[in-house]
């Protein structure tokens, strides 16, 4: 259910209620109210301005709000704002690498220029950077859980069932965690578990390197499936603290 908080104002969720459930002027007055929010990050991801009706970074943004108003859930203390910022960002992040083949994108390539253009401006201007980015991060972190939340309640899973149920030990969980890559690589079997919210487990118990029983499948089951779909799903914050396979 979608809660008002004090930094956000209840009518932008009263909007998102409302366009999540069928209002499309709800939904349209969203996007005009948030178009700003594309063009200041895409203008970020990509180091120069963008013109609505001109670039295509633009219509990437805008298809990434109108998901990001289907998606959101308003758990864990993300404001709708945070999270369509972190939605935006991550498709615009996803379109320059495939078009660009580059692994880095720029982040704070487009800064006002400091007038005084002396060289405390820049250390300033550095700090301005780096404090706005540690703030975006943060805000990226907040929004992706609750994300994160949203995707595994059609599972069964909560973030309080990870916490009671993931392995004690280090070589357990690493062999959890091999398992959902193994599934997060094989569409079939990623399918599997969209479709029937469960693991494959006949295949998963026939696959001699993971050295995995049936009943250690099944225990590990809510664990295996949190980590899968954060590999499914490219939540890049989250991903970052999975072992190495």
């Amino acid at each position: 259910m979608l809660r008002p908080r004090g930094s956000e104002a209840a009518d932008t969720l009263a909007l998102v209620a409302a366009a999540q459930g069928g209002d499309r002027e709800a939904r349209e007055r969203l996007i005009a109210l948030h178009q700003g929010l594309v063009l200041r990050v895409g203008a970020r991801v990509c180091g120069r301005y963008l013109r609505a009706g001109r670039d295509d970074e633009v219509s990437v943004g805008l298809l990434a709000l109108n998901e990001a108003i289907d998606r959101y859930r308003g758990e864990v203390g993300a404001s709708f704002g945070a999270f369509a910022e972190m939605v935006v960002r991550r498709r615009l992040i996803d379109q320059f690498r495939r078009e660009s083949g580059r692994r880095e994108v720029p982040l704070s390539a487009f800064e006002q220029d400091d007038e005084g253009g002396g060289p405390w401006a820049a250390v300033e201007s550095r700090e301005a950077q780096q404090i706005d980015r540690a703030r975006r991060e943060t805000e990226d972190r907040r929004a992706e859980i609750a994300e994160f939340v949203a995707l595994l309640r059609p599972y069964g899973v909560t973030l309080h069932d990870l916490v009671a149920q993931s392995p004690q030990h280090a070589d357990a969980r690493a062999r959890a965690v091999a398992v959902a890559r193994r599934i997060a690589e094989r569409p079939e079997w990623v399918d599997h578990l969209r479709r029937r919210r469960s693991l494959p487990l006949r295949e998963l118990e026939a696959v001699p390197d993971l050295g995995m029983s049936r009943k250690t499948l099944e225990r590990q089951r809510k664990f295996i499936i949190a980590v899968a779909v954060v590999l499914m799903e490219g939540l890049h914050a989250l991903r970052a603290y999975l072992p190495e396979a």
